[in-house]
């Protein structure tokens, strides 16, 4: 089966996009959130655009780094990272909703298509492409709830 161009999914949150920006773009983080991106490594520190980050991933008992670099950095509106190993893009978009409440959506797209290696990889070692690709899109539902339920936890306790 072919790799899906998309893969993207939306919630709405009772927090203000500034609210919700400091969580997505403190990519330190990515681990409490994401269900398969375990740790994020930002070389040098700061969440910026071209910043580079090492990141640990794990589906089960198997582990595996991969390098992104930050293509979109643009405060309260959109975070996107490039995957280097497979050419995919990580995106978090926020929409103000007026009323202190923002939509975030997550997608991962393969604008190129995904790589050769990558492709090969899912399929002899992370269950297939279609099974894998069903993960990952239940991965970006739990990572949103798990960003919401922080945001509002933060804005009810201020």
């Amino acid at each position: 089966m072919p790799n899906r161009s998309l893969i993207e999914s939306s919630v709405e949150i009772d927090a203000p996009p500034s609210v919700v920006w400091s969580i997505v773009s403190d990519l330190k983080r990515m681990g409490e959130w994401s269900p398969q991106c375990r740790r994020m490594i930002i070389r040098g520190g700061v969440v910026r655009q071209g910043a580079r980050t090492i990141n640990i991933n794990r589906q089960g008992w198997k582990v595996w780094p991969t390098r992104s670099s930050v293509k979109v950095f643009e405060p309260e509106h959109e975070l996107a990272l490039k995957i280097a190993e497979n050419g995919t893009v990580w995106t978090y978009r926020l929409e103000a909703l007026g009323g202190d409440r923002t939509r975030l959506t997550e997608s991962r797209t393969a604008p190129n298509g995904v790589s050769s290696l990558s492709n090969l990889l899912t399929k002899h070692v992370l269950g297939g492409t279609e099974t894998f690709e069903d993960e990952l899109e239940q991965g970006i539902h739990q990572t949103l709830q798990r960003i919401k339920a922080e945001a509002e936890a933060g804005v009810r306790a201020a």
